[in-house]
């Protein structure tokens, strides 16, 4: 029996075959979510011993926030040898002197050439090494506009303290009501602190850091002798170099408090930066992981490719063999397409994108009800409104993933400018 007369054209088995493959590939991702569900949140034991920190922090023009992160690593409750670094990269405010004021350390970093935060991170960890040899025994990374919890070293010292060298921590957000644009960002990352980082370290695997709010350990550093995470995503490249190098990343409820991009254009900009670095990312660690998972049979190496992985990219493939046989077939006239096969393929794009928003829409409704506690917004009503409009900020990942792949990009510095406390986040 030929495939036409089963209904399997050609179209028809690349649908099955592209459905087929994102259900098994990111299945396991449920199975995180029914973990969660089941077990909550992870519980660490009280640490043995007070350990030694440094906070480094990358900051350029951030006058308005600077102060207020310096001021919330001052206030905490924890009795161990806690340091604060501010580089002032290629500033030209006054981000030193108020990083000084509100009691950091500050060195300003004047470099051009090698400017944006990694490099900043560079500087900063030779400097920490050689001036101050082994007093910090590990490093947390923040970015200036920034705040923690009273309690974030207390927390994050008991994953240090069992033994993890590299952790993250709880990613929240001080403007979820901002914008449909904050408020999407910040169900993001609080997606990825409670149903992805959460599960993989109580099931034992590796976590990945994101952007700030981590720590690295002094002897890692030490190690690779300097920085040398360059690209446009430093933080998923030092991620997947950990797990190909068998460097498990732990994470901790520890609570910080991040400032999401408010208009869309701002957040245009960041994420083709994010998207063109996850680019760079897989291509230049694809082979590592690869190897990680058929000869070491590390379960962390496919988490690690499937989080890198230019998985809409498929998605794109599919919507444009879809569209382009749906319109040769209009034009045609029947002619290289049945009624029924274009009637197929619009069915196809119509399920494509409406399964999409609505995976997204479930993960939205998820992830508010159970962190419905560590949501503050004075406007509840975001709650509701974000539902919808959080699937269609997911959505728009697919013209950003075509742009990044043929565009120019570089680093740009996001502004930051919603001075608030951590009085004043929880306070909403």
């Amino acid at each position: 029996m030929e495939l036409n007369s089963m209904g399997l054209t050609p179209i028809v088995i690349l649908n099955f075959c592209i459905g087929t493959f994102f259900t098994v590939a990111y299945l396991y991702q449920l199975i995180y979510m029914l973990v969660v569900l089941r077990r909550g949140m992870v519980r660490l034991a009280p640490a043995k011993k007070n350990h030694s920190y440094a906070f480094v922090i990358a900051a350029h023009n951030e006058e308005p926030v600077i102060g207020n992160l310096v001021r919330s690593i001052k206030a905490q409750e924890y009795e161990g040898d806690i340091g604060c670094f501010v580089i002032a990269d290629n500033c030209t405010d006054s981000t030193a002197q108020l990083a000084r004021e509100a009691g950091a350390v500050a060195w300003e970093r004047d470099d051009l050439v090698r400017k944006g935060k990694s490099w900043a991170l560079d500087y900063a960890f030779a400097r920490l090494i050689d001036e101050y040899g082994d007093r910090f025994e590990a490093f947390f990374v923040m970015d200036a506009d920034n705040i923690i919890a009273p309690n974030y070293v207390e927390v994050m010292n008991q994953a240090f303290d069992v033994g993890y060298l590299v952790c993250t921590s709880y990613r929240n957000s001080k403007n979820f009501d901002s914008s449909w644009v904050s408020s999407a960002y910040a169900t993001w990352f609080l997606r990825e602190a409670r149903f992805l980082n959460n599960p993989r370290m109580m099931l034992g695997t590796s976590c990945a850091i994101s952007g700030s709010g981590w720590m690295v350990a002094a002897s890692i550093v030490r190690g690779m002798h300097g920085w040398r995470f360059h690209t446009l995503t430093e933080d998923i490249q030092f991620s997947t170099f950990c797990c190909a190098h068998g460097i498990q990343i732990g994470f901790a409820p520890a609570e910080f408090f991040d400032e999401q991009p408010v208009t869309f254009k701002a957040s245009w900009i960041q994420r083709m930066r994010w998207t063109k670095g996850f680019y760079q990312v897989f291509f230049s660690y694809n082979k590592n992981l690869l190897k990680g998972i058929v000869v070491d049979h590390r379960f962390a190496s496919y988490d690690m490719l499937m989080t890198i992985a230019p998985a809409m990219l498929l998605t794109l493939i599919s919507v444009l063999v879809n569209g382009g046989y749906l319109v040769v077939g209009w034009l045609s006239h029947g002619f290289f397409a049945t009624r029924s096969e274009m009637l197929m393929c619009l069915g196809s794009l119509i399920m494509t994108f409406g399964m999409m928003y609505l995976t997204f829409f479930i993960m939205g409704i998820i992830t508010t009800i159970s962190e419905r506690k560590h949501i503050h917004a004075r406007k509840r009503w975001r709650l509701f409104t974000n539902l919808f409009t959080f699937p269609l900020f997911m959505l728009t990942y697919v013209p950003i993933t075509v742009a990044a792949l043929f565009r120019k990009v570089e680093w740009v510095p996001t502004k930051h400018d919603i001075a608030v406390t951590f009085d004043d986040v929880v306070a909403s």
